[in-house]
């Protein structure tokens, strides 16, 4: 088997070790977590090992827990008028949510037509908290309750959000907020990140986890919220359908060991990510790493190449056997403008040209380096032959 450089962890990382041994003996070991014999008492417990372990990694309650079948599903469950922390009598009636957000969040889910603000953000894809603070205060005026919805890091540009500065001029204005915490989950320290918020949304494949598992993670066990799904009451009701207790199994293994490791991690991939983008630049000089000016993961690097398509860069490395991407992975077969660099208000021509490496557990410095190496030769022809088309 050819070995390859995967730099595509913000798409999917590679199953961990850990994860994938907890899914197995999952699979070995027949029961459902509703069955009240010895087998189903087994993988319950499973997944109540599971929720203790995600809700660690993002410094909530156990029992806030609500596994989904991944991060799409746990929006799509709290971004509803339903969600209700404790205290709370007003449902929300609007949704503010950044111009850079994920489709799953733009979609509006379960919010009517119309209810829907799209706040802009700076130049480096970081929400506009006055403008922030001016939609509150002109929703309150009219008498609606608003929920925000925002990345904890953006999945492009790997750009932190400042989430405690959201939260503090939302709870002057008592709106809601949920956080997509999916790129940011064992990359920082996530606990302290969304302190403050009511939500969180989660995704196994993200930190090394099997595919097919998320959460919802509750800041208060007894916010109210209307499911989705309705049936045999799994979940506390919150979302019904029997568990998917080997992808859980999975999922807080993975979660276990991202708390374990990130900070470690953080400062091994940031010296490689460093690196990479030093290379690049000065061996590449037109070269623009895209949201630079703002904290980001360190494991992320958008990088644009004037004069030249992402999508045929990004081709054009496969076939030297390194993975990355031309922007998000979010959408089968994804060709196209990037919202969120229109968003950023980074110039077509350039944005065209943007690719997306992203390290993670699996990647070395070997890798990088081939990468870059890639790179040097790759971009010049691609550039000569376009403009020689």
């Amino acid at each position: 088997m050819i070995d390859r450089a995967y730099l595509d962890h913000n798409a999917t990382a590679p199953l961990r070790p850990e994860a994938r041994a907890a899914l197995l003996a999952a699979l070995d070991d027949t029961g459902n977590a509703s069955s009240v014999h010895a087998e189903g008492r087994r993988a319950r417990g499973r997944i109540a090992a599971a929720r203790a372990e995600v809700a660690a990694l993002a410094g909530m309650p156990a029992a806030g827990v609500v596994f989904t079948s991944g991060a799409t599903e746990a929006l799509a469950l709290a971004l509803s008028p339903t969600l209700l922390p404790p205290g709370s009598a007003v449902a929300p009636q609007v949704l503010l949510a950044s111009a850079a957000e994920h489709p799953a969040v733009l979609r509006g889910h379960r919010f009517p037509p119309g209810a829907l603000d799209i706040l802009p953000v700076d130049g480096a894809g970081r929400l506009d908290l006055a403008a922030l603070g001016e939609a509150l205060a002109r929703h309150r005026a009219q008498g609606r309750r608003a929920l925000l919805a925002m990345m904890a890091a953006n999945n492009e540009t790997g750009v932190v959000q400042d989430i405690a500065g959201a939260v503090a001029i939302a709870r002057e204005f008592d709106a809601v907020v949920v956080c997509d915490a999916v790129q940011a989950a064992g990359r920082v320290d996530l606990a302290a990140l969304v302190a403050g918020v009511d939500a969180v949304c989660l995704s196994a494949h993200k930190i090394g986890g099997p595919q097919g598992a998320g959460a919802l993670v509750l800041a208060h066990s007894d916010t109210r919220l209307g499911p989705l799904l309705c049936g045999g009451g799994q979940e506390l009701g919150r979302r019904a359908g029997t568990e998917n207790g080997p992808a859980i199994a999975g999922f807080g293994a993975a979660a276990s060991v991202a708390r374990a490791t990130f900070a470690a991690e953080a400062l091994r991939l940031a010296d490689l990510r460093d690196r990479m983008e030093q290379d690049v630049r000065a061996s590449l000089p037109g070269a623009v790493v895209l949201g630079d000016a703002a904290p980001r993961l360190s494991n992320t690097s958008l990088i644009a190449f004037p004069g030249v398509r992402a999508e045929t860069l990004v081709i054009a490395l496969d076939l030297a056997h390194i993975s990355v991407s031309a922007g998000a992975a979010c959408a089968s077969g994804k060709v196209g403008a990037s919202h969120v660099l229109a968003a950023m208000g980074v110039p077509p021509d350039l944005a065209a040209g943007a690719i997306r490496l992203s390290l993670g557990w699996s990647s070395t410095a070997e890798h990088v380096t081939r990468a870059v190496t890639a790179l040097q030769r790759l971009v010049p022809q691609l550039a000569e032959r376009s403009s020689a088309a």
